[in-house]
């Protein structure tokens, strides 16, 4: 297996909340997309919640609102050896410096991590004094959760941080 690398943190000055993943998928690594793949949650969730269909816009303009709102989007690993999307197939993975995220966006308030892969590094967040949440995955693997359920976690935590 090959190392695969992740993708640059969508941070601004004003990021008050980010949005942690595991790591991308396939998808998201051929496109060089944060959740690229078109059954996952991520941007329909986004649209309802701002009511605009950021899925009609190019990749370029939807960072442009995601930053404008102030939201962040990364992931908890840097580089990790895996076959396939899943992220239970994630070996030999490398962190993103999660602890560096203050220094980075010093507006932050919370982290919110998406999925339990991702919240395996709350012992991290938790230590950088913000608030931390687990939501549930995005993922099209995450069958279990309705939209409807997933949409409802996710306006709870960015309307506590008026991002909805």
């Amino acid at each position: 297996m090959t190392l695969l690398q992740g993708l640059a943190p969508v941070l601004a000055p004003h990021t008050r909340l980010i949005v942690l993943g595991s790591f991308p998928s396939v998808a998201s690594l051929q496109a060089q997309q944060y959740y690229a793949h078109p059954r996952n949650h991520f941007w329909p969730i986004l649209s309802a919640l701002w009511e605009v269909d950021l899925r009609a816009l190019p990749y370029a303009e939807r960072l442009a609102v995601v930053r404008e709102r102030g939201l962040g989007i990364w992931d908890v690993y840097a580089s990790c050896r895996r076959e396939g999307s899943l992220d239970s197939a994630i070996e030999q993975a490398c962190p993103n410096d999660l602890a560096g995220l203050p220094q980075r966006a010093p507006a932050l308030q919370a982290l919110a991590h998406n999925g339990g892969e991702s919240a395996r590094a709350m012992a991290i967040t938790r230590g950088l004094g913000r608030a931390v949440y687990r939501l549930p995955s995005t993922s099209p693997a995450n069958a279990s959760w309705s939209f409807e359920r997933k949409l409802a976690a996710w306006k709870a935590v960015f309307e506590q941080h008026d991002l909805a």
